[in-house]
């Protein structure tokens, strides 16, 4: 045990064991009072300095966060990336959500609790755990998280898919809910194999509704399994959109961007029974719908995505996976949009 310097009138004692640290201040002969001291502790995180492409992105070493009052510590299993997170380390939606230097990244997450923060309970070292943190914190080995943004992981849902369960499933949610397609209507969705588009088609099938989804043919025998009419995107596709609806177009789902909202107009779908997660601009310029990931982030809607999950009505497939020390090709992939489902770090 050492004793080092503190402020006036006080001294800080530190007892030192493999990897961990305890102090606390003593003031006059005041008694002893020991507590974690994570000062000394570093763990991985993704970090970046400036707006740019995947090569800004850094796994660098920074202090092991403190949980505060009302806060879990992860210790994190499995992380999903995000095309936002693209357009935030891009600097193009800085007008939205403006970034401080040096900044971190990733909201998904599923891991360990390792430590709890005051005032929290419902919670034990040990529990396994998924939910989301709002502090682009999720790619790195640690990360303290608000007890309300965390719940349970069922052993039956695999890490990969465990940390892939909030920013995906909720746009996919929101954009159906925004759209409310009924049993009996045709529902069009772009992107239906990505992310957000292979999660948005299940939902919309569980309504009742006929569901197109657009997507290259290589991913057409899966869309068929969850019950979805695929359509080839492309040149041509507004035709091949109407001859697979039969001549009834009641909404459209747009987890792509690049037109889509525009072919939903073509197609004469009203603008209020279009959703957009990505085209902001048509949003301004058309007046559509653009519902997304942060109209429902509540954890009971978490927890209603993982029961489907669990039970199995709900599939989310996997693209691939990354250590975090490969951040950097995992968003060169992510960026080539043309994955199916989710891409996912594994710290």
């Amino acid at each position: 045990m050492t004793t080092a310097p503190g402020r006036a009138g006080a001294h800080r004692l530190v007892a030192e064991s493999p990897g961990f640290a305890l102090a606390k201040l003593r003031v006059g002969g005041a008694a002893w009072d020991w507590r974690p001291d994570h000062e000394e502790e570093h763990v991985k995180a993704v970090r970046f300095d400036h707006y740019g492409g995947p090569e800004v992105l850094e796994v660098r070493e920074v202090e092991r966060p403190v949980p505060a009052p009302g806060e879990v510590l992860v210790g994190v299993k499995a992380a999903a990336i995000n095309p936002g997170e693209i357009a935030i380390r891009e600097g193009l939606l800085e007008s939205r959500w403006p970034t401080t230097f040096p900044c971190g990244e990733g909201s998904d997450l599923a891991g360990v609790v390792v430590e709890l923060g005051s005032a929290v309970s419902g919670f034990a070292d040990g529990d396994a755990v998924l939910g989301w943190t709002s502090s682009r914190a999720s790619h790195a080995e640690f990360v303290a998280v608000p007890a309300d943004q965390i719940t349970a992981k069922p052993e039956q849902i695999s890490w990969e898919v465990a940390g892939s369960l909030f920013v995906a499933p909720l746009a996919a949610y929101a954009s159906v809910n925004a759209v409310a397609p009924q049993a009996g209507e045709v529902v069009v969705v772009s992107g239906a194999a990505g992310g957000v588009g292979s999660i948005a088609v299940q939902l919309a099938v569980r309504t009742g509704a006929t569901v197109i989804g657009l997507a290259s043919e290589r991913n057409h025998d899966w869309l068929r399994s969850r019950g979805v009419v695929p359509v080839v995107y492309g040149e041509g596709q507004a035709e091949r959109i109407r001859a697979a609806a039969g001549g009834r177009l009641d909404a459209f789902v747009d987890t792509f961007g690049g037109g889509y909202v525009d072919l939903a107009i073509e197609l004469g779908i009203p603008v209020e029974r279009i959703n957009t997660i990505i085209d902001y601009a048509a949003v301004e310029r058309l007046g559509v719908r653009g519902e997304g990931t942060h109209t429902v982030d509540r954890i009971e809607v978490v927890r209603e995505i993982v029961e489907m999950v669990a039970d199995g009505s709900v599939e989310v497939p996997i693209a691939a996976t990354f250590p975090l020390s490969d951040v950097r090709e995992a968003y060169r992939e992510l960026a080539q949009r043309k994955t199916h489902g989710k891409i996912v770090l594994l710290p």
